[in-house]
């Protein structure tokens, strides 16, 4: 492996489907959503606390943890893949940017975003799915998440989307964006040529004509885990997707979401 880099994104924005259009490139290795960030958290926490690290030098100690986190996660690609890059999904890299860089300096994250209606609105269609099996944010004795806009506040203030979104504000107000290029879910479907060169420059690596008509699904994920919202099944065409967020959560809604998240909107340049 020559270059370790990491995709960080909302979402229901389409972080699968990328993946899986950079699979198609022979020399990358594109992760389904990874379990590494938890790996290098784990040390973190034992490096932070134990006794055996405290009692010793610690810039000594500082400079051995850092060496063992890169080459850790080094050495876990080099027994999966032989391939030259690597694309590590973990919706957790870009508020982590920071501690990132101190491994691996200047590291290149992507994140894709989409418009916040489309969000939730996949959210809410998820939600929908299995009619047949009782889904833990209904509760009509406490009167939880019994309607539309009452389940778009339990996700705008959890997780997924709430944490996702907090993460993302905190970027911007750290000054972090700087460092993350940021793919729109939309431009990627109207102008995916483009999209994609646009991301292998920020990569710094060779272009690669991608087929975006036949995308097959590499990364492979148990869904069950997620439980009602972990859907990670991509179109194998790549192609423009109407919004139906106003036919799947209402006009009212559709304008909370947009007043609410003005921040975010003007970040992405997105329109009402």
């Amino acid at each position: 492996m020559e270059k370790l880099f990491f995709q960080s994104s909302m979402p229901r924005s389409g972080s699968t489907l990328l993946q899986n259009i950079f699979a198609q490139n022979p020399d990358v290795y594109a992760t389904p959503t990874s379990g590494v960030l938890e790996l290098v958290f784990a040390a973190r926490g034992n490096y932070t606390s134990s006794p055996e690290f405290l009692a010793q030098d610690p810039t000594l100690m500082k400079k051995g943890f850092l060496e063992f986190c890169r080459k850790g996660m080094e050495g876990y690609y080099e027994g999966i893949t032989d391939k030259k890059y690597v694309v590590d999904k973990s919706r957790g890299w870009g508020i982590h940017y920071d501690f990132l860089n101190e491994i691996f300096p200047q590291p290149k994250i992507v994140c894709m975003v989409r418009n916040l209606k489309d969000v939730f609105a996949s959210m809410e269609k998820n939600y929908r799915k299995n009619p047949d099996k009782q889904d833990p944010i209904l509760d009509w004795s406490t009167m939880q998440g019994t309607s539309v806009p009452k389940r778009i506040d339990i996700w705008a203030q959890g997780v997924p989307v709430g944490m996702a979104l907090e993460r993302l504000s905190e970027i911007f107000r750290m000054g972090l964006d700087k460092h993350i290029h940021f793919v729109k879910f939309e431009d990627l479907c109207l102008y995916p040529e483009e999209t994609m060169k646009s991301v292998y420059n920020y990569l710094g690596i060779p272009h690669f004509e991608h087929d975006f008509d036949n995308i097959e699904q590499v990364t492979q994920e148990d869904d069950a885990v997620y439980g009602a919202f972990g859907d990670h099944t991509i179109r194998q065409k790549l192609e423009v997707v109407p919004s139906k967020a106003k036919d799947i959560l209402g006009k009212d809604v559709v304008d909370w979401i947009w007043n609410n998240y003005q921040w975010y909107n003007q970040a992405f340049n997105y329109r009402q």
